[in-house]
């Protein structure tokens, strides 16, 4: 039997520490929680580490403001980063957290070469390419987690519409993570069924609005803070896909080179995720107005790009 697997969660805050939680729980893997500040990873590593004889899950958690005890991951999730606070566009957070996403990533590159890194720290997409580009990792090791989250939001606010459990929803959103993403209802189906079929337009029109503006909704609510039990969970999904190569199909920001018509550039399609990472890049077909959303979505993040110069 080969050891246990490892992930690194770079960042402690919320969305870090929900991602050991959700791990540990899961019993997926030993965690590292990675972050400057210091005794805040090794404080939070210890309270989950305390919660274990209660729960039962056996995993070994450590804190660490270094990153030596990071080698050889499986799978690093990058949470690090300043989070939104209201009245802030996500632009306003592109150089700040460049930098820290670009430090981070020289790290994980030097201690875990071989591993998958998840981004999660926004702007999503655009940090997902700053990781890309300073790990020099294989396309199929860099993803960012976004559509995920993006289709969850989706799949709630259509269970609650229909009064039908969230198991029956799938959603499908493609795209940039942020206001210019691409809802699809067309491949939406509660239990199989088209949800342009069972909710009708206004209503529909209404839930792809508040998907888009879902993490807005939340940022206002708390006012301190921004979402991170859904987004945490949505990097671990990812993560477990790939450890257990599940071969699962998720919408997640990867290098595209041509598919979709976009090139170079990382965007929300849907994937097929495993031990390789992104094992495949599925195309789907689709109308001329959802494919010119798509990029426009595409031209949103190549702005921020090109504001980055990388």
């Amino acid at each position: 039997m080969a050891g246990r697997f490892k992930v690194t969660v770079v960042g402690a805050g919320n969305v870090g520490a929900t991602a050991a939680h959700w791990i540990a729980a899961k019993e997926l893997a030993d965690v590292v929680l990675v972050d400057i500040v210091e005794g805040t990873p090794q404080g939070k590593a210890l309270d989950l580490a305390q919660a274990a004889p209660i729960d039962g899950f056996d995993v070994k958690l450590v804190g660490a403001n270094s990153y030596e005890e990071t080698a050889d991951s499986d799978v690093v999730i990058i949470t690090a980063g300043l989070p939104r606070k209201p009245g802030m566009s996500r632009d306003d957070l592109l150089k700040t957290n460049s930098d820290i996403v670009g430090n981070v990533t020289d790290q994980v590159a030097k201690y875990s070469p071989n591993a998958c890194i998840i981004v999660v720290s926004n702007p999503l997409d655009a940090m997902t390419q700053v990781a890309f580009k300073r790990s020099g990792f294989p396309k199929n090791r860099v993803m960012g987690m976004a559509g995920v989250l993006d289709s969850a939001r989706m799949r709630c606010f259509v269970a609650e519409e229909l009064n039908v459990s969230v198991e029956n929803v799938t959603c499908f959103v493609l795209g940039g993570h942020g206001d210019t993403m691409v809802p699809l209802p067309r491949y939406s189906t509660v239990a199989g069924i088209p949800i342009t079929e069972l909710i009708p337009q206004d209503r529909l029109d209404a839930i792809i609005t508040r998907t888009a503006n879902g993490g807005a909704e939340i940022v206002g609510l708390l006012k301190t803070g921004s979402a991170y039990y859904a987004p945490s969970l949505g990097a671990v999904e990812m993560a477990e896909a790939i450890l257990k190569d599940k071969k699962k199909i998720l919408p997640c920001a990867v290098y595209l080179e041509g598919e979709y018509g976009i090139n170079k550039l990382f965007v929300g399609v849907p994937v097929k995720l495993g031990k390789n990472g992104v094992e495949q890049i599925i195309e789907i077909s689709l109308t001329n107005e959802e494919r010119a959303a798509l990029h426009k979505s595409a031209g949103a993040v190549q702005e921020l790009i090109d504001v980055l110069g990388i």
